[in-house]
């Protein structure tokens, strides 16, 4: 399966985009189409049935019901089974968890169809527009296709990673913007997420590519390469998202491997981190403020690990909530704050937990199909605020080919104030 580098959207964007079926109404003509004989399958339709089957066996007892239909709704109309994709798309929505397929472009080929227009319209009913945030930067280039967004409180700017470039740029509060690592300087990989080590304002970030090549790099406060590291296992990994412990110990994400590392820095030296259970594509990461426990975002859900005793669970949403999809992850005084971008229609929500961090006592959804809302990614908390990108024009990117460029806007990066 070709998994782009860059996070649970552009991965949906590339796995559906191809197999979608073109149907005007979906009900009859669907019918029709299935008893003709299906359409000849994806190149990655095995993989995709072993992924059906690791959620089948995971959904008598998962703690997120509607998670696990709506990745199977999706993994179905890959394999142009509509009318399943329908039922269980149908079944995960009456869960009143948020899902919302209208954007999702896995479900391209069943807008216009009547089933799927009345499921959308409940999910709207129920999930109403939310509009709390407000513009505060923009870059002054079109065409970064920017992906992770660090706060540094030192040197009182912004770092953004770019996916089309190949390069990381800082962003004044007044929206100038500068290189920090220029790009073909350093000989970059497409830069995704992106951290600040407080202890010494060193800028560490993950960078890979779509043949599963990765890295992650170091660079000083002036943005002066320092190292890079990569594993040399013979597999195909990419380092997605990160986070850096109180020690220097670095934790990260590798959505093409479905696997969570650590990374001592001393020793420059990569170790797995184990889970309960199989990751989906890997995503947003978060430190407690404890430093003690990691929560790790998956196509599903989020985990809690526990990093004395390396012990994991799903962390429990609740009824009518969501965990899945997220993309940017973030601790904020015994909350989770995430943009939700693998959900359909990409929402930022703040989810409250209970004092022992393994289930959500409360859901509060901050921005909502919104015009903020179109493609956002990940963000950075400075204060009580969360700062996010908004427009990632990253379903314009194949590769690290930007694919329009006549479709291309400012980097637009809004702000929220967090409950």
């Amino acid at each position: 399966m070709k998994i782009l580098p860059t996070k649970l959207f552009r991965f949906l964007c590339s796995l559906f985009a191809t197999a979608l079926l073109s149907v005007p109404g979906f009900g009859q003509q669907g019918q029709q189409e299935e008893m003709r004989g299906s359409p000849a399958e994806p190149a990655d339709a095995a993989e995709t049935r072993a992924q059906i089957a690791i959620v089948e066996k995971l959904l008598p007892q998962f703690p997120d019901r509607g998670a696990a239909l709506y990745f199977l709704a999706a993994s179905r109309q890959h394999l142009s089974e509509s009318l399943e994709a329908i039922k269980l798309l149908k079944e995960c929505v009456a869960l009143g968890e948020g899902f919302d397929p209208s954007a999702g472009p896995e479900y391209a080929g069943l807008r216009g169809s009547h089933e799927f227009t009345e499921l959308v319209e409940k999910v709207h009913r129920d999930f109403p527009v939310e509009a709390h945030a407000r513009l505060v930067l923009l870059t002054e280039e079109k065409n970064l296709i920017p992906e992770g967004l660090a706060w540094d409180p030192n040197r009182k700017v912004f770092y953004v990673s770019s996916l089309a470039q190949k390069k990381i740029v800082q962003i004044t509060p007044d929206s100038h913007t500068s290189d920090f690592v220029p790009a073909g300087r350093d000989h970059l990989l497409p830069v995704l997420g992106i951290r600040l080590d407080l202890r010494d304002s060193t800028v560490w970030a993950n960078t890979g590519d779509d043949a599963g090549k990765t890295e992650l790099v170091h660079f000083d406060s002036a943005g002066k390469l320092l190292d890079r590291f990569t594993i040399d296992d013979g597999a195909k990994h990419e380092f997605n998202d990160l986070v850096i412990r109180q020690n220097g110990e670095i934790l990260l994400t590798d959505s093409l491997d479905n696997k969570v590392f650590r990374f001592d820095a001393a020793r420059k030296s990569f170790s797995q981190l184990p889970a309960h259970r199989e990751l989906l594509y890997p995503n947003g990461i978060a430190l407690s403020g404890d430093d003690k426990i990691l929560y790790v975002a998956d196509a599903i859900g989020i985990i809690r690990i526990d990093l004395a005793s390396s012990s994991s669970q799903d962390v429990r949403p609740g009824p009518h909530s969501t965990l899945a999809g997220a993309d940017g992850l973030y601790w904020y005084n015994s909350s989770l704050i995430a943009i939700q971008n693998g959900i359909g229609s990409p929402r930022v929500a703040a989810f409250k937990l209970s004092d022992d961090g393994t289930r959500v006592t409360k859901t509060t959804v901050l921005e909502n199909r919104s015009s903020f809302t179109r493609l956002p990614t990940t963000g950075a908390i400075r204060g009580s605020d969360f700062y996010f990108i908004s427009n990632s024009h990253i379903d314009n990117l194949n590769g690290d080919k930007i694919l329009d460029p006549t479709q291309l806007e400012p980097v637009r990066i809004a702000v929220v104030r967090l409950p």
